[in-house]
Order: structure tokens, then sequence, then C-alpha cells
């Protein structure tokens, strides 16, 4: 079966950490490519080609400000990951329900002792 490209899937867009760096900077608002390409040690480049893909499945959107090309965040892209892994939310409030009841367990244990 052939891998989607990353240029059509959010999911495989966001599995390169340097991406995920980019989109948790762009978090607190606009940023220029130069900018974040200096925040994460990479050439301006290199930080290009990651916006563009970024931009391609709609995770982020650019906007011309004089001379210069502001990138922001468009969280919106995101929604289909956390769809995904809200299905998981039952799961993980089951385990810290058991934890709970556990450590609760061990509490009481050692009150009697």
């Amino acid at each position: 079966m052939a891998r989607a490209a990353t240029t059509s899937d959010v999911f495989n867009a966001i599995a390169e950490p340097q991406r995920r760096s980019i989109l948790a900077l762009l978090r607190t608002g606009e940023r220029p490519v130069t900018d974040l390409a200096q925040e994460l040690g990479m050439s301006q480049p290199g930080a290009s080609k990651h916006l563009r893909v970024l931009r391609e499945v709609g995770l982020v959107r650019v906007r011309e400000a004089g001379k210069q090309r502001l990138y922001g965040l468009d969280a919106r892209g995101l929604r289909p990951v956390h769809e995904w892994v809200g299905g998981f939310e039952q799961f993980w409030n089951e385990s810290f329900d058991r934890l709970d009841v556990y450590v609760q367990d061990l509490k009481r244990t050692q009150q009697e002792d």
C-alpha cells in the first residue's frame, strides 16, 4: 500500500518533529520565515520547505505585510488529529480512574498498618 504524500495528509505532515516545532512557535502569533528558521536553528530554505508542506495541508496560512510574508497557525487543519486522538479519551479516563482506585487502596492499606 502506497504511503500518502506529506502534502496531502495532516498526519504525515505533523509526523516530522521540525514541523511540529514550527506549529508550536506559531501558536504565539504570526512570524516571518527568518524568525522561525533562526529559532529552530535551521536554514531559511529548510524552514520554507516545511512551511510549504504545512500550508498545503491547511495548518499554516501566509499573509503579505509589505515586503515580508508572515506565517500564522490555522489550527482548524488539526481537526482530524483532534478527532482521532479524542477516540482514545475513554481509554485514558478509565485508566486514570483505575489508577485513582489503586492509589486510594494503597493509602487505606498504609493507614491500617
